[in-house]
C-alpha cells in the first residue's frame, strides 16, 4: 500500500506533467508577487496611487511628461515600513509642466498643456525643492496611461491586484472554516443535526450569489474589509455539502471504525481522523471558489458597494471607465478586465490541474 508521502509525491509529479496547470500557477505566483510588493513597483508609490493630474487626463499608453515635485511639508513623517507595504501618507506634490526655467533662486514653469510664452507662469522656490531643485523636474513615462483622473494607470492596476489576489485566500479561508465545521458535523453525527444544518444549506443557497453578498455589504458596511466578510460567508455552503458527502462516506470506514472502539472523542476522530482524508475535492472546490470571489468582488466594485474610492480596485476601475469604451479609449476598462480574465483563467487552470492530480483513479 503506497504510503501518504508517496501519494503526495505521486500528485506532485502528475501536476508538474501539466503544463497549462505548471503555468497557471507560475502567473499567480507573479500576480501574487505584484500584489505583495505593489507600492515597491508602482511608479506612483503615494497612498492608493492616488496623485492626480487633471491636465493630463485619459493620456493613451506611453504618454511622456515633465513632472514637477514639489515635496510635502510633513515628508519625514512617511514610515518607510509603511511606505513600503502601504504607501506614502505625505506624497510629494507632482505638477505636470510643459516647460520650465531657473532665475533668482526661483524656478518658472508652464503648468501643461500651455506653453512658456503663452502661460502666465507660476512660480517656487528653489530652497523649497529637493537638491536645490536638481532633481524636482523629471520626465515621466506613463506607461499603461492615465485614467480620467488623471492617476497612473499602471500604479492603479498593480495597487488594484491586491483587492482582487487577497479577496480570493480570504474569502477561501472563511469559507473553508465554515464549510468544514458545519459540513463534518452535519455528515458525521447524522438525524436532526444533519437536518437542520441542511435547512440552513437549502435556504442559503437558494438565495442568489450576488444579492445576498449585497444584502450582507449593506449589513456590515461599505468599505475593504466588509466585501471581504461578505463575499466568504456566502461561499461556505458548497463546502459544506462536499464535505458532508465525504464524510458519510469515510465514517463507515475500518480506521474509523477502530478510532471509535479505541474510546476517541468524536472531536479527534472528525479532526484527526477524517477530515485530513476529505481534504482533496475540498482543495479543489476552494480553487473555484476562488476565482469566483474575484468576479463577486469586481461585480461588487462595478456597482459600488465594493472597495470605496479612493482605494484602487479593477472591478472599481472598469465602473469609472466602462463609458469611454465608445469614445475611443477601450484600453483604460480593457486593461483591469484583461487582469480580471488573467487571474481567474489561471485559478481555474491550476484548479482543473490539481484536481487531475489528486485523482486517483487517473
Amino acid at each position: 500500500m503506497s504510503s501518504p508521502k508517496g501519494l503526495t509525491a505521486l500528485a506532485l509529479q502528475k501536476f508538474k506533467k501539466n503544463i497549462w496547470g505548471v503555468f497557471s500557477l507560475g502567473i499567480m505566483l507573479v500576480i501574487a508577487f505584484l500584489a505583495v510588493f505593489a507600492y515597491a513597483l508602482a511608479p506612483d508609490n503615494s497612498q492608493y496611487a492616488n496623485q492626480m493630474h487633471v491636465s493630463i487626463h485619459s493620456k493613451p499608453p506611453g504618454f511622456k511628461v515633465k513632472i514637477l515635485s514639489i515635496p510635502h511639508s510633513k515628508k519625514s513623517l512617511n514610515n518607510p515600513y509603511h511606505t513600503f507595504f502601504f504607501g506614502k501618507i505625505y506624497a510629494d506634490k507632482e505638477i505636470p509642466i510643459t516647460d520650465y526655467y531657473i532665475k533668482n533662486n526661483l524656478l518658472y514653469y508652464a503648468e501643461y498643456p500651455t506653453n512658456l510664452s503663452d502661460a502666465i507662469l507660476s512660480t517656487v522656490s528653489l530652497n523649497s525643492l529637493s537638491n536645490g531643485g536638481q532633481d524636482a523636474v523629471r520626465e515621466r513615462c506613463f506607461y499603461l496611461g492615465t485614467d480620467k483622473y488623471g492617476r497612473d494607470l499602471l500604479s492603479r492596476v498593480l495597487i488594484g491586484a491586491r483587492i482582487s489576489f487577497f479577496i480570493g485566500f480570504i474569502a477561501v479561508a472563511i469559507s473553508i472554516i465554515i464549510g468544514l465545521g458545519l459540513g463534518s458535523i452535519a455528515g458525521y453525527f447524522g438525524g436532526k443535526i444533519d437536518a437542520f444544518i441542511m435547512w440552513i444549506i437549502s435556504v442559503t443557497w437558494s438565495i442568489p450569489t450576488l444579492l445576498l453578498v449585497i444584502a450582507i455589504t449593506l449589513a456590515l458596511g461599505k468599505g475593504f474589509w466588509q466585501v471581504f466578510v461578505a463575499v466568504g460567508l456566502t461561499m461556505w455552503v458548497e463546502v459544506a455539502r462536499v464535505v458532508r458527502g465525504q464524510v458519510i462516506g469515510v465514517k463507515e470506514m475500518q480506521y474509523v471504525t477502530a478510532a471509535k472502539a479505541l474510546g476517541y472523542s468524536d472531536t479527534r476522530i472528525i479532526i484527526k481522523h477524517i477530515i485530513p482524508n476529505i481534504l482533496a475535492p475540498v482543495i479543489v472546490i476552494s480553487a473555484a471558489n476562488f476565482a469566483a470571489a474575484i468576479l463577486i468582488e469586481s461585480g461588487l466594485s462595478f456597482l459600488g458597494i465594493g472597495a470605496q474610492p479612493p482605494m484602487s480596485s479593477w472591478g472599481a476601475m472598469i465602473k469609472d471607465h466602462y463609458n469611454y469604451i465608445i469614445l475611443g479609449k477601450a484600453y483604460l476598462a480593457v486593461i483591469p478586465g484583461f487582469c480580471i480574465m488573467v487571474l481567474v483563467l489561471s485559478v481555474m487552470m491550476f484548479g482543473n490541474a490539481l484536481r487531475d492530480a489528486l485523482d486517483v483513479r487517473v
